[in-house]
């Protein structure tokens, strides 16, 4: 795939197929936390802090953002 970055966006290109998928907010800043916090728990951790928020808060929103890349071909499964 490709990424691409405009401003506050990430635009993720499947080059396989042409799929798009578009992050802003939190779904970017769970992207850009990715390479560096590759576990689930590590990751919800650094999105809390970064947001400021319980992590019990993002805990599911991350949850459901992983699925949706995985499904969507742009993150493999562990």
């Amino acid at each position: 795939f490709a990424e691409t970055i405009q401003d506050d966006e990430i635009i993720l290109v499947r080059l396989d197929n042409g799929d798009m998928f578009s992050l802003t907010d939190s779904g970017a800043a769970i992207w850009r936390l990715i390479d560096t916090h590759p576990d689930r728990n590590g990751l919800v951790g650094a999105l809390a802090t970064e947001f400021g928020v319980p992590k019990d808060n993002v805990r599911d929103d991350v949850d459901r953002f992983l699925t949706q890349l995985t499904q969507s071909g742009f993150l493999a499964e562990a």
